[in-house]
């Protein structure tokens, strides 16, 4: 795999230098409205992406975030399939690209990148960006509709992130039907919250009808355990905050974690011997143990909690992290 702090710093250099010349006020003003209108606090046939200025800003402010979640699920996805690279990427809402940077993060080498969106706006500054990273400098950004008349061609990996919560129930059933249609691999990221984890078991649901294994999150292809409306699946990334980010949300950390939800399911064989677990909650750790929250093989979610008599386990224990898989494969 490649070293994500490579594409991570590349990326970051690249949006910082999209808001030189850019007003602060205009930026902050920017983020504010679009952040309103991503949290549904706006009406929806609002103008989302006015103009290169709301791109400019909102890919500084956003795209950091979608690429640390979207190769946090890649990693894990890797992990599953380790003798398995994609020949071929389609990114369907992608925007300004920020999926595209993370699957260059995770497997080395180039390979055809097309990138589906509406937005001619969002589409010409993610192209501006790419050319900064050599393995999406011949990536296609192409508009598209996302609904039930998108068309597909075969692809191997196909990436949804954040797009299933912009979509009527029709168009997200057209969607996850279509890419099963046309790929070996699917990946869907939605926000952290109990809607984005609904709408990611609706699609879990429907891949697997369509034939898929299950890589990540889940240890099993069964049906999730958790009983709807009293818990939720998801993860944290850990995030590097820009100047925007702080002036925008008056915070001095330099860091942010962003909360989200994913599947992560192939048509080709998953690994034969997965982990038995995986944590799903950030691990408690107290005086002579610590207390895992796990998703287990046997469809059931369980807290064990693992003592200083387990020896090397609790080592393990102590150093591992919510999204790992339990125990770590050696």
């Amino acid at each position: 795999m490649n070293d994500p702090v490579a594409p991570a710093e590349t990326l970051r250099t690249a949006l910082a230098s999209l808001l030189d010349g850019l007003p602060p006020r205009q930026a902050t003003g920017a983020v504010e409205r679009l952040i309103a209108n991503y949290r549904g606090a706006t009406p929806t046939d609002a103008p989302i992406l006015r103009d290169r200025a709301d791109v400019a800003a909102y890919a500084a402010y956003r795209m950091p975030a979608t690429f640390e979640a979207v190769r946090s699920a890649l990693d894990a996805f890797a992990d599953a399939v380790p003798d398995w690279t994609p020949t071929a990427h389609t990114d369907i809402g992608g925007g300004t690209g920020a999926a595209t940077w993370a699957v260059s993060a995770t497997w080395p080498g180039d390979r055809p990148v097309t990138v589906l969106d509406w937005a001619e706006p969002a589409l010409a500054l993610g192209k501006e960006l790419a050319a900064t990273n050599s393995a999406l400098r011949d990536t296609s950004w192409r508009r598209a509709r996302i609904g039930p008349a998108l068309t597909l061609d075969a692809t191997d990996l196909i990436t949804v992130s954040y797009v299933l919560n912009e979509l009527t129930a029709p168009d997200r059933t057209a969607l996850v039907d279509a890419a099963a249609s046309a790929a070996q691999a699917v990946v869907i990221v939605e926000a952290g919250t109990p809607a984005g984890y609904t709408r990611v078991i609706e699609a879990r649901d429907r891949l697997i009808a369509a034939g898929f294994h299950i890589a990540a999150p889940c240890p099993h292809s069964a049906a999730c355990p958790i009983t709807p409306g009293e818990d939720w699946c998801h993860f944290s990334a850990r995030v590097s905050r820009s100047s925007l980010h702080r002036q925008v949300k008056g915070g001095s950390l330099p860091y942010e974690d962003e909360k989200f939800s994913y599947v992560a399911a192939a048509r080709l064989p998953v690994e034969v011997d997965p982990a038995p677990a995986r944590v799903v909650r950030r691990p408690q750790i107290r005086k002579g143990q610590v207390l895992l929250d796990l998703c287990e093989a046997d469809e059931q979610l369980r807290r064990t909690t693992v003592t200083k008599r387990h020896g090397d386990l609790y080592k393990a224990a102590r150093d591992v992290s919510w999204g790992d898989p339990w125990p770590e494969k050696a």
